[in-house]
Order: structure tokens, then C-alpha cells, then sequence
């Protein structure tokens, strides 16, 4: 082979650096960039990532390779003055993992490589402390055995325990050397009886097994996961870094910590991190023995604390970025073995960001996108206390964020009841429907058996920041007996549970909460973001609270606002149950006047909230079945109150029964069958315009007829409206606008006629991807998931855009449009308008506004602002 596949550093210099990230993995980078600016770093090499993906391909390490790694073994030995399996001067290594993107804990690691029984007594020569050797060794052989050949680590836990107990000592650094030398012995016993061969004594065989371990970590249960949870995919493999070992176990001068340049908590200027000495670094990780703060190494060791002040000073400045830095004393030697960008919360991410700006450090575009838009939620929901001890009971999908406690409820009814004598209240559904808005309006959180991430549960919940934990399907849900149960757990109505919406967590019991605080660093970095993004950002909001919440946080405008749900409060069900059951025109007119002035009242409270910015109003969208009872006491209760015969209205709906409803008789083909549901909502509206501008408010109505697929069924919708406002004596583009929406692919692909009849469009796309795709969003749950593991789908396509296929048909759209049309402005306010990745496309593609769930304002105004800043950048 003729790529190099190997890179040393060390001696002051290194053959890679911080840009080579794709090649030697972020750790190999930073170690060979720690090197280059002259940072202490013990020398060694880093095999590329790209060896990775040869040796899950050939299934080994090719022999050229091998010969490389020897070249630079031989020159780590002659930089050192060292030999690996030397009788005088011993080399040891460590192996560990290093992908490009950071994965911590994720992959494998082994320490003190090199020792057999010849080196352990050259150590013992140099050092003067047997017990230090005695200890390093059972440590390789427990990481050796776990990490290469498979041993469970608790097993040797089993025995240390096992030790200690005999010993009477509690503490791991109480065993003395006799003790930590038997200790050795039963380990290398376990070791034979599980693996049936004895522990390898030849250092370099014990390099190469080390080195294909860490390659086939890549692999590993919990490194797939985590690439999954975290929308890794582009990556071909770790590196993996082979680094001379130091030693912070050799004494009361030597020891070993983990610090940040910065708290990742709070974002504070100050060194954070905790240390240990006479230890080795996964004592401070594992909880064997309580660490030291940082800071009080001030007191114990000031010239050692001044040190490592400047080194990660001198680090930060040189990234531009708060570090995650590991550190090692060896008798008074500092070195550091590891720098990456440290990971943060949200408020500390924020405030670093602003406060690296105001230092001179970064631009402002940098601190724009240094913050993961998606992060911002913690800013904008309940947390739960880090602190406190929780009990995980269950596991579904993160629909909606948040934090939420309350007593379990079964029925939207019930939550209203509860709710109204001022308890706190979960609402447990199989899945929800509509006409459990009320319930949900008035619970904490929402948890369900049934649905995915753009389920009912999951979009009304965003929209009205309620937690909702949906999908999670080992809930097994029994109303009957009014109790659920999962894992062996009953939980009966009463019973207090807490969910985590951004971790999709079920927790028994009430889990205190902690409000997160929106600081003024939060307002800066928002205004930095609206100076440099191109796409509006509005909103998806139904009424004036979340109108009011959405302009807050910074909404333009209303980007969808659903009528339907205003149709289930209080006595309008009753109206709308009464127009379906008129079988002539007079007689739905006679229903639909009496929801006129409840809808225009609506509407005006909506129209002051928004003062001054555009409100899309889209007309009724779902079938009409979805109104009427579907129980057999519900039907009983409504027969008695409405006076009908239980017999017909049973008949009726039976009739109205739809095989596939989301392809059915709804959205503007209502419209076109009952003109009259139109006129009555385009007079609602239009007179609530009217009214508020009597009252100084600018009230900007823009009416949007859903569900189109052929030009003509927006024109017929159009006529009606443009009727209605003639009356009234009100001019279109100027008064008003009617548009439309694109959610059915014959519409997308004929955009270029529907442009000229339309003043605006925007795209439904959690439609035009079910009918795009040719998925039920509400049964794909099923294979979805499958079809994400085997590449078939990058991402679940209800969650982030299908650019390759539903983003073209958006793209051809987009174009199609313009051409007949220019200057029209299309939007999209399906769910996906809250997405980051999606608000990018919407960006490339032209789009003029994104719009989303008032709690995801502010993530899509930066996204819009980072797309933007992509552009500029050329990426």
C-alpha cells in the first residue's frame, strides 16, 4: 500500500495536525496539534480511521501496515531510550479510540500495555514502588481481558472485592503490595479458565490485539447507538491512538484529572474540573475514590495549579473554543493526554458563545454557529434537577421537550376535572384525537402507547409546549381498569409519574423541576441571529396564548393557524354536530351561523395579539366524522341532547366511515361540497379584520385553502371567499390574501398553474410526505425505524425533510412556481419548520418563511441564521 495509514508525534513535532480530523480521528488531530505549539504530550502515533474501515473490510490488519506500525514503534523507542519488553527500560502504551466526531466512553481503551513478567520487574528496579507496579498490572490484565477478549469487567470486580474483604480494607489504595500481587494471580487465573489460553507475555502481540479491539469497538452495541441517537453517519471508522504511558499512581507527587476551560454548566470563566493523586485518570471517572475540585489544588500544589491555569488558557485561546482537557502528574511532571471541545448546556453554551464575542475570541457568526440549535430547548422548557435520583420506568419517542409531573389521568374529561380542582395532571392515552384537546390543554404532559413524532399528541403538545413522551410501545394501557402497566409496574389513575419529553423518559413519582432561565445572553445572541438570517420565521398557533408565546420569542407572524381545533371547545361541538346532521343547505347554514361569532371571536383575539404581522388562517381541514361520537355512551349522551334517532345517527356515521381519511373528504373538498362551511369561516375571519382595524389593530389575514390538488379546487374556494369579501367591500392584496396549501404531489408538480391564482403558498409537509413517500405517518411507526437502520432512510422522514425525494418535489415546486409567478411567497409550516436540517433546505431551496410550534421559534431562527451563514461560508 502506498497511503500512509500511520502518523507519529512527538519530540516537539508531529506529521498531522487539528485539521486532519477525517484522517487521524479529534483526538489524534489534538494530540498532533498539542504537540506542534509545544504543549507537553507524552509521543506516540495514531493509526488513521481510514484503517478502519480496511480492516472491517478485509478483516485484518493488512502486513504493509503492521510494517508501519513497527517503523513507529522503533522510533517511540529511540526517542525514548526505551524497548518494548526491554528487562532495563521498559516501554509502555496506552491504545485508545478516536473518532473525527467526539464519542466519549463509547469506544474502548487499554492502559499500561507492555507489561509481562520481565518489564514488571525493570519497573520495579526504576521505580522503587512495587505496590505501583503490582497495581498498574491488574489493571491492564482487567482491561486487556474486558476489552479484547470479552471477560465482564464485574467479574474481576467480583474478585477485587473479593481481596479487599479478606484483607479487612475498604479503600482500593488500602491493598497493600503483597495483597495487589495475589490479586494479579487470580486475575490471570480467570483469565485462562474463561479464555482457555494464558495471558499473552509478548508486548507486541499484546499491540496488535489491542489495536484490532479498539477497530472492532467501532462496532460495538452501544458506539451504534449512540452514532444513531446522534445522527452520525458519514464517518468511516476511529482511529486509534498509541500514546507512552504516564503515571499518576506512582506516589504522593503524582496524579491525575479532568478539567474544562470553562464550567459547562453555567458557562462561567473559570477552570472547572476535578483531580486525584497518587491515581490513575479512570479513578476520577469511576467513583472508586471521591476527587478533589480543581481548585483545591491551589492549596495543595500552586506552582502545579498555575501550570495546568496556563496550559488550558493557552489551549482555549488557540482553538477558540472551551476544552475538555485530560492531565497527568508523573513525580511533578505535568503532561496533558487529551483536548477536545468540551460539551455544555444549553445556558452555558449561549453564554460562552457571547461572552467569546465580547473577549475578542470569535465573531459573531462563529458564536452563531457554535450552538446546536436543537440544544436551545433546554432553554425554553422545564428541566428536571440533575441532582435528584430518578426511577426510569419506560422508554417511548421525545415528542415534545419538557419536564412534567402530575397525577395519572385516563380521560380528557377527567384532566379537565382534576385540572379544575387545581391537580396537577399526566393525561395517559393509547394514542390522542382532537377532541382530547381539552385535556391536553390543561394537563402537564401527555404520554402515549400509539404514534410517532408528528402524531396528534406529538404536534399539539409542541404547539403548546407541553411535555410528551409518545410511541412508548411496552405501555400497555387498560381503561377499563383505569391503570396502566409496563416492566412489572402498575400505575393506577391518582398516581403521581414525571416525564422527560427530551429524553422520551416515564419516571414513577413527582421529580422536582427547575425553571431555566432566559438571560440577556440569550436576547443578544437571538438579535445577532435575525441580522444575518434571510427566512421569516412564524408560527403554528390556534389561539392567543400561543400567539403571545410565539411573538415572544420572536415570531413574524402566524404561519398556520388550525381552525378545527377551535371547533371542540365548549357548546361549538354541539353546532358542528348539527350541521353535519342537516341533510339540506338552509339547515347547515342555520348550524354554521351560530359557530360565525365564536370563530370571529377567535380570530380577533388572535388578530390583537399579532398586531402589525400576517396571520394564515387554513379553513376546516379534517373529515367530518372526526366530530362525531364514536362510543357507544357518547352516541347515547348525543341522541339525547340533540333529539335525534340513535338508529340514524348510527346510520350517518357508519356512512361517513372512510377507508384511508387522510386521502378522504376533507380539506378544500369539503369546501367544494358544502360552499357554505367556507363562506361561513371567510365571513368569520374577514369581520374580525374588520372589527380590529375599527380598534387600531393591523390585522393582516391571509385565508389558506388545504388539501389542493388541481388548481380548479382552489379556484371554486377562491370565488367563495372573494363573494364574501366583496360584500364587505374589502380588496384582495390589499385587505386580504388567500393562498393555498401544498401538500398533495399533483399540486407541487403543477405548481406552475396554481401560482398565478394564489397570493402565497406553503408547503404541509407532514402531508406531502405521507402521500410523497407513500406512508401512513400513524402506522409507519412499525417499520420506520428499520428502514433508518438499514440506510434506506437516513433520518425518519416525518422528523427532518426526505430532501432526495419529498425535497424535490418541494425544489420543482419552488421553480415550477416562479416561473409564472416570481415574486411569490411560499412558506412551509408542516412540522419539519422547526427542524434545524429542514430550515436549512428551506433556505437553499428559496423558500420565504419556515414556520413551527411556538417553543421552537427560537431553534428555527437560528438555523435560519446558521443556514444563512453556510451560504456566505460557501458550504
Amino acid at each position: 500500500m502506498d497511503k500512509k495509514f500511520v502518523y507519529f508525534f512527538g519530540g516537539g513535532k508531529a506529521e498531522g495536525n487539528a485539521s486532519q480530523r477525517s484522517i487521524l480521528g479529534g483526538k489524534g488531530a489534538n494530540l498532533a496539534e498539542m504537540t506542534n505549539i509545544g504543549i507537553p504530550v507524552p509521543p506516540g502515533f495514531t493509526i488513521s480511521a481510514e484503517m478502519c474501515d480496511v480492516y472491517f473490510r478485509e478483516g485484518k490488519i493488512p502486513q504493509e501496515v503492521d510494517r508501519e506500525i513497527d517503523e513507529h514503534l522503533n522510533k517511540l523507542e529511540q526517542l525514548l531510550g526505551t524497548a518494548f519488553g526491554s528487562a532495563e527500560n521498559p516501554l509502555l502504551v496506552s491504545v485508545r479510540s478516536g473518532a473525527a466526531q467526539s464519542m466519549p466512553g463509547m469506544m474502548d481503551s487499554v492502559l499500561n500495555l507492555g507489561m509481562n513478567k520481565t518489564t514488571i520487574q525493570a519497573m520495579i528496579r526504576k521505580s522503587g514502588n512495587e505496590r505501583f507496579v503490582w497495581d498498574g498490572y491488574r489493571r491492564f490484565i482487567n482491561m486487556f481481558g474486558d476489552v479484547v477478549m470479552g471477560i465482564e469487567h464485574e467479574k474481576f470486580e467480583h474478585i477485587f472485592q473479593q481481596k479487599k474483604d479478606e484483607a479487612g480494607v475498604k479503600q482500593d489504595t488500602d491493598l497493600d503490595t503483597s495483597g495487589m500481587k495475589d490479586l494479579c494471580e487470580r486475575y490471570l487465573e480467570l483469565y485462562q479458565k474463561t479464555t482457555g489460553e494464558s495471558f499473552p507475555d509478548n508486548p507486541r502481540e499484546q499491540l496488535s490485539k489491542a489495536i484490532e479491539a479498539v477497530f472492532k469497538s467501532w462496532n460495538n452495541p452501544r458506539a451504534v447507538k449512540y452514532r444513531e441517537i446522534n445522527h452520525i453517519t458519514d464517518l468511516v471508522g476511529t482511529a486509534v491512538n498509541v500514546q507512552t504511558m504516564v503515571f499518576g499512581n506512582m506516589g504522593s507527587t503524582s496524579g491525575t484529572g479532568v478539567l474544562f476551560s470553562r464550567n459547562p454548566s453555567t458557562g462561567e470563566k473559570k477552570l472547572y474540573g476535578e483531580y486525584l493523586m497518587n491515581a490513575q485518570g479512570e479513578d476520577v471517572v469511576a467513583g472508586i475514590r471521591t476527587p478533589h475540585p480543581i481548585e483545591d489544588m491551589r492549596t495543595q500544589n500552586l506552582s502545579m495549579y498555575d501550570q495546568i491555569l496556563e496550559i488550558s488558557n493557552r489551549l482555549e485561546k488557540h482553538y477558540k473554543e472551551m476544552q475538555d482537557m485530560e492531565f497527568t502528574i508523573q513525580e511533578g511532571t505535568l503532561y496533558f493526554l487529551q483536548t477536545r471541545t468540551g460539551k455544555r448546556t444549553a445556558p452555558a453554551a449561549v453564554k460562552i458563545a457571547v461572552d467569546m464575542v465580547e473577549e475578542g475570541l470569535i465573531d459573531r457568526d462563529t458564536a452563531l454557529m457554535r450552538i446546536e440549535a436543537n440544544q436551545l430547548d433546554q432553554l425554553l422548557h422545564p428541566m428536571f434537577d440533575p441532582s435528584v435520583e430518578k426511577k426510569v420506568v419506560a422508554q417511548g419517542l421525545p415528542a415534545s421537550p419538557g419536564a412534567a409531573s402530575g397525577r395519572v389521568v385516563f380521560t380528557a374529561e377527567d384532566a379537565e376535572e382534576w385540572a379544575a380542582q387545581k391537580e396537577k395532571v399526566i393525561l395517559v392515552r393509547i394514542e390522542t384525537s382532537p377532541e382530547d384537546i381539552g385535556g391536553m390543554n390543561v394537563s402537564q404532559g401527555i404520554l402515549t402507547a400509539r404514534g410517532g413524532m408528528t402524531s396528534h399528541a406529538a404536534v399539539v403538545a409542541r404547539g403548546m409546549g407541553k411535555c410528551c413522551v409518545a410511541g412508548c410501545g411496552n405501555l400497555n394501557v387498560n381503561y377499563a381498569q383505569r391503570s396502566f402497566s409496563v416492566g412489572g409496574v402498575t400505575v393506577k389513575e391518582g398516581d403521581w409519574i414525571s416525564l422527560d419529553g427530551t429524553a422520551g423518559e416515564v419516571m414513577l413519582g413527582k421529580v422536582p423541576t427547575i425553571k431555566p432561565e432566559l438571560t440577556g445572553n440569550f436576547a443578544r445572541l437571538m438579535n445577532w441571529a435575525d441580522e444575518v438570517k434571510r427566512l421569516k420565521v412564524k408560527t403554528n398557533a390556534d389561539n392567543p396564548r400561543d400567539s403571545q408565546v410565539a411573538r415572544d420569542f420572536g415570531a413574524q407572524g402566524i404561519g398556520l393557524c388550525r381552525t378545527e381545533h377551535m371547533f371542540f371547545e365548549g357548546d361549538r361541538i354541539k353546532a358542528v354536530r348539527e350541521m353535519i346532521l342537516s341533510k339540506e343547505e338552509t339547515g347547515r347554514k342555520k348550524a354554521l351561523d351560530k359557530l360565525l361569532p365564536m370563530q370571529k371571536e377567535d380570530f380577533k383575539g388572535i388578530f390583537k395579539v399579532m398586531d402589525g404581522l400576517p396571520v394564515i388562517i387554513r379553513l376546516l381541514d379534517p373529515p367530518l366524522h372526526e366530530f362525531l361520537p364514536k362510543e357507544e355512551e357518547e352516541i347515547q349522551e348525543v341522541t339525547a341532547e340533540m333529539g335525534v334517532d340513535a338508529v340514524e345517527l348510527k346510520a350517518l356515521i357508519e356512512s361517513m366511515h372512510e377507508f384511508n381519511p387522510m386521502l378522504g373528504f376533507r380539506g378544500c373538498r369539503l369546501g367544494v361540497s358544502y360552499p357554505e362551511i367556507t363562506e361561513m369561516q371567510a365571513r368569520a375571519i374577514l369581520e374580525a379584520a374588520v372589527e380590529c382595524r375599527a380598534e387600531g389593530i393591523d390585522a393582516i389575514p391571509q385565508i389558506e385553502v388545504p388539501l389542493i390538488g388541481n388548481v380548479k379546487e382552489f379556484a371554486l374556494n377562491k370565488i367563495i371567499v372573494e363573494r364574501v369579501a366583496g360584500e364587505m367591500g374589502l380588496i384582495r392584496g390589499k385587505d386580504y390574501w388567500v393562498g393555498t396549501m401544498i401538500e398533495v404531489p399533483r399540486a407541487a408538480i403543477t405548481a406552475d398553474e396554481i401560482a398565478p391564482e394564489v397570493d402565497f403558498m406553503s408547503f404541509g409537509t407532514n402531508d406531502l410526505t405521507q402521500m410523497g413517500c407513500g406512508f401512513s405517518r400513524d402506522d409507519a411507526g412499525k417499520f420506520l425505524k428499520k428502514y433508518v437502520e438499514l440506510g434506506i432512510y437516513d433520518r425518519d422522514p416525518f422528523q427532518t425533510i426526505d430532501q432526495a425525494g419529498v425535497g424535490k418535489l418541494m425544489k420543482i415546486c419552488v421553480d415550477n412556481a416562479r416561473k409564472t409567478k416570481p415574486q411569490i411567497e411560499i412558506g412551509i409550516c408542516g412540522e419539519h419548520g422547526g427542524e434545524p436540517a429542514s430550515v436549512e433546505f428551506c433556505h437553499k431551496i428559496g423558500l420565504n418563511d419556515v414556520s413551527c410550534s411556538p417553543y421552537r421559534v427560537p431553534i428555527a431562527r437560528l438555523a435560519a441564521a446558521q443556514a444563512a451563514i453556510k451560504e456566505k461560508q460557501g458550504k
